[in-house]
C-alpha cells in the first residue's frame, strides 16, 4: 500500500514510518527538516505552518492513505493541528485521494467548537477521578491546543473525506504492547496512558477497517 504520512518525525510518526516501512508499505514521508528523518523512504519537504499547495498535491498524489501525527511541538505552534490538516484535505480533495488518519486527544468530543457549539458536558469514558481531577488539569495547561484539535475534528468532519481520528491519552515511549484497548465516541475507561508505538499501530490497522470511517476512537494501555 502506498502511504503518506505527516508529522513523521515526530514521536507518533516516527514509529508511523518504522512500522509502516516494517509492514512492507511504499512510504512517502512529509517532513519539515529532512536531516531529522532516519529512515530510507521518499521525502518531501514542507512546513505545515505555512504550507505550499503544490508541495502537498505531490506529496499525496497517487497515495492509498494519509496518516498525520501533527501537533504542536512549542507554545509557537499553536494551531498546527488545524492548520496543518486544512491544508492536507485541500490537497487530498484536489488530488482525488480519500482516506485520511489523524492523531487526536481523548475526550476532546467535550471541547466547543464553531461546529459543535454545545457538544456534550461529559465523556460517558471518564470516571471520577479522571473528570474531576486530571481532565481539569489537563485543559487548564493544554486548552489552547485542544481547542485547536477539536477544530481539526470539525475540518475532518466537513470534509467529505474517508476520516479517522485515533484520541490518545498521556503518551508514553514504552515499547509496543499489542495489547491496548479502543472506544468508539469517547475515551477509554480507566485509560490513562498510551505508548506511541501502539497508537501508530492502530493508526496502521484502521486504514483498512471500514468500520472507523467517519469516527472517533480513543486508544489506551
Amino acid at each position: 500500500m502506498r502511504l503518506t504520512i505527516f508529522g513523521a518525525t515526530g514521536g507518533i510518526g516516527r514509529r508511523l514510518v518504522g512500522q509502516a516501512v516494517a509492514a512492507g508499505h511504499d512510504v512517502t514521508a512529509v517532513v519539515r527538516n529532512p536531516q531529522a528523518l532516519t529512515a530510507d523512504v521518499r521525502t518531501v519537504t514542507a512546513d505545515l505552518a505555512s504550507p505550499d499547495p503544490a508541495v502537498l498535491r505531490s506529496a499525496v498524489r497517487g497515495t492509498d492513505a494519509v496518516l498525520s501525527g501533527l501537533g504542536p511541538r512549542g507554545k509557537g505552534e499553536f494551531g498546527i493541528a488545524s492548520r496543518g490538516t486544512e491544508a492536507i484535505i485541500e490537497a487530498m480533495k484536489a488530488t482525488d485521494v480519500r482516506r485520511i488518519v489523524v492523531i487526536s486527544v481523548a475526550g476532546i468530543s467535550t471541547i466547543p467548537t464553531p461546529g459543535r457549539p454545545n457538544p456534550p458536558k461529559r465523556d460517558p469514558g471518564m470516571g471520577w477521578f479522571m473528570r474531576n481531577v486530571l481532565s481539569p488539569m489537563a485543559k487548564a495547561r493544554l486548552g489552547r491546543h485542544y481547542a485547536d484539535v477539536a477544530m481539526m475534528e470539525d475540518l475532518l468532519r466537513d470534509s467529505g473525506l474517508d476520516w479517522t481520528a485515533v484520541g490518545v491519552p498521556l503518551l508514553t515511549d514504552k515499547p509496543p504492547t499489542g495489547t491496548y484497548r479502543t472506544a468508539y465516541g469517547q475515551s477509554v475507561r480507566g485509560g490513562r496512558r498510551v505508548t506511541r508505538a501502539d497508537a501508530a499501530h492502530f493508526m496502521l490497522r484502521a486504514i483498512e477497517q471500514p468500520e472507523t470511517i467517519g469516527k472517533s476512537i480513543a486508544i489506551a494501555n
